[in-house]
Formats: C-alpha cells, sequence, structure tokens
C-alpha cells in the first residue's frame, strides 16, 4: 500500500507528515481543501473520505492508515502481552462508559476491527487451546430491538415478531417498493438510517454519510418518521420525559442525569437530547448483556459444564469450552441470553462454534 501510494503520487513523501500530505493533495493535486488547522488545510479522515470520490489517492491514504493502526495496536503490540501461556489478559470497566457498557483496556480487545477481512486477520491469532473450542453467543440487533419494545411502533413490531430482516423491510418502505426489489445498497442506506435516527442523526450528517444530497437525507428521516410513527412519538415523549425530570432510566431502572436537558443554549440541549433518546436503548442493551453474563455463570455451574467465559465484546460473550460440551453450551447460551428480559419483540441470539475467534460471524 505504501508503495502504492508513493506510484499514485509520483515520488516518495513521509505519509505520517500532514504537511507533507498538504502539500501532496493540496498543491501538487489541486484538491480542494477543507477544515482549516493552525498547521494548515486537514488531512484527517473526515476530508479524506470527503476526497476520497475526486482522486484516488485519499482512498488509498485512508487504507494506509487502517493498516497502519492494525499493524502498532495489535499484530506489533498483542505478542508482547502474551503470558508464558500464550494467553492475553484485558480489564473490563465498570464505569468506563455513561451508558453502562463494559469497556475494555490494556489491552482493548473490543476494538479489533470484525468487518474488514485484515482484522478478522488479527482475530485469527486467537485460537482455543487442544481438545477445547470457542463458543460465540450474540444478540443480533439488540438496540433496534429495544427501539421497537420502548417505542412499541406497530411496524417495527411486527416486523421483529415476524424475523424479518428490519433493514430490508426499512428499505422497501421508505423507498416504496416490494422487499424482493431490495438492492444491497438501498439496505445499506436503510441500516444508516435505522441507526443515526436512533442516535438523533441529522439531514446534514446523513447527507454526508450517504454522499447524497441534503435535501434527499431529509426526504429520507421524514419518510422513516411516517412509516415509523411510534419511532417519532418514543423519540418526543423521551425527550419531553427528560426535560421534565432531568433523568432518564434503562429497562432494568438504572437512572442516568443529563445535564443541559433544560439549557438554553440551543447546541447544548440539543446534545443533551440525542443522549435522552440513546441512553435507555444503549443502558438498557448494557443491562441485558451483564444480566445475560451472570445468569450464564449460574447456568454453566448448575448444568456441571466445565467452559469459562473468556470475553464479552458489546453484544456478544465468548466462552472457552471443551469440545464435548460445546453444543450443549452454545444451546444454553440461547436459551439463557432470549430470556433475561420479558420484551414486547424477541430477543434473538446467534450461535457459532469454532476453533479460531476470526472465523465468527
Amino acid at each position: 500500500t505504501e508503495q502504492e501510494i508513493y506510484d499514485e503520487a509520483g515520488h516518495a513523501f513521509n505519509i505520517a507528515s500532514p504537511k507533507q500530505l498538504q502539500e501532496v493533495l493540496f498543491v501538487e493535486r489541486k484538491l480542494p481543501p477543507g477544515k482549516k488547522t493552525k498547521s494548515g488545510f486537514s488531512t484527517d479522515t473526515s476530508v479524506l473520505e470527503d476526497l476520497a470520490s475526486a482522486d484516488p489517492l485519499p482512498e488509498k491514504i485512508l487504507e494506509y492508515r487502517a493498516l497502519a493502526k492494525l499493524k502498532s495496536t495489535y499484530a506489533d503490540a498483542l505478542p508482547e502481552l502474551a503470558d508464558e501461556n500464550g494467553r492475553i489478559h484485558t480489564s473490563f470497566i465498570q464505569t468506563g462508559t455513561a451508558t453502562g457498557r463494559l469497556s475494555s483496556r490494556d489491552p482493548n480487545l473490543q476494538n479489533i476491527p470484525v468487518r474488514e477481512e485484515n482484522g478478522r486477520q488479527i482475530r485469527r491469532a486467537f485460537l482455543a487451546p487442544p481438545g477445547s473450542l470457542l463458543v460465540s453467543a450474540d444478540y443480533s440487533q439488540i438496540e433496534l430491538t429495544l427501539l421497537a419494545h420502548f417505542s412499541e411502533d406497530e411496524n417495527l413490531v411486527q416486523a421483529f415478531r415476524a424475523g424479518i430482516d428490519v433493514h430490508a423491510r426499512t428499505a422497501a418502505l421508505i423507498f416504496g417498493c416490494f422487499p424482493e426489489a431490495v438492492t444491497p445498497e438501498m439496505r445499506r442506506t436503510a441500516k444508516t438510517i435505522n441507526f443515526g435516527v436512533m442516535y438523533g442523526m441529522s439531514a446534514f450528517r446523513l447527507a454526508n454519510q450517504l454522499r447524497i444530497p441534503r435535501g434527499r437525507a431529509a426526504a429520507f428521516i421524514n419518510t422513516y418518521f411516517a412509516t415509523y410513527a411510534g419511532v417519532a412519538r418514543f423519540i418526543a415523549e423521551a425527550k419531553e420525559k427528560a426535560a421534565r425530570d432531568g433523568w432518564v432510566q434503562t429497562i432494568l431502572g438504572r437512572r442516568r442525569y443529563i445535564r443541559g436537558i433544560r439549557s438554553t443554549n440551543r447546541n447544548e440541549r440539543a446534545a443533551a437530547e440525542r443522549i435522552a433518546v440513546n441512553s435507555p436503548i444503549q443502558g438498557s442493551a448494557a443491562d441485558i448483556v451483564k444480566t445475560a453474563m451472570l445468569r450464564m455463570r449460574e447456568a454453566m455451574a448448575k448444568e456441571g459444564l466445565h467452559g469459562k467465559m473468556l470475553l464479552q465484546v458489546h453484544d456478544e460473550l465468548i466462552f472457552e469450552v471443551p469440545e464435548k460440551e460445546a453444543e450443549k453450551t452454545g444451546a444454553l447460551a440461547r436459551q439463557v441470553m432470549e430470556s433475561v428480559v420479558p420484551l414486547r419483540v424477541p430477543l434473538r441470539v446467534s450461535v457459532e462454534t469454532g476453533p479460531c475467534w476470526g472465523d465468527f460471524h
């Protein structure tokens, strides 16, 4: 990738130097500069992403940065942290996030990329010892499931109860087509909207993310709320309740007090309102996953299983189990995790088994 960048630029330069990168992009290649910083024009990720459609070099630089981060953070660093048994021990922090989700540090094993092949290669270095297998039990779309539960939106609830692909369903509704006519690109757009709305994404930000005109992004959001009227109602009520009480709470009653929810500063209040909508969902997901961890420990002991829980990665639990207990542990995980709390829609858990962490989903 480094040589490809030099070939594309026509000469070698220090890719890690913002000053030299500015020279190559904005002077030599005459690309339109974006944000101005103290040291010149910005070459951060968002700027390079915007430039990538006009020139092949920014895309190559983004790839280089991603690979360099994988190499320095994981490929070079992790082997140095292994103990005499070849194991790496992370620390989980209970109070590391405002929503209550666990975070991981020294090293952070929750952040190894899984969507790119290079990230999966890092995960493939993590193997079960001889005679054992890894079992992954992963909540499927837990935050959207909770949005359906809290909002009681008819279309969302119906989709989850029927086991329908919610992103494809949203795509069909906002694009006005039959489900079988939904293309992968339409589904990706719908997925961005599904999650974006939940996190309070503006039309401006959605337009940037999807690389579409702002007017079209606004139309997508309007169509979404017309389709999922229950979600629009839930968002409005969550903001009103937070402004009245000064706090929001999770499904298990854990409160989060929100600073700025009554602020006269529009930006401060808007940020607080996003927290008011998002925290009950993310916080409830944290409650469910943590409760599942406790229930699984009890259930495995009761069943006389000898496996152990290795990792919690967001909505996924990973166990190391004797080979002969893998199937039973996976079935138990699904049963326990899907029944942690009663919801208006079913919690669904996907289970995978294998010798290697990198082989999962």
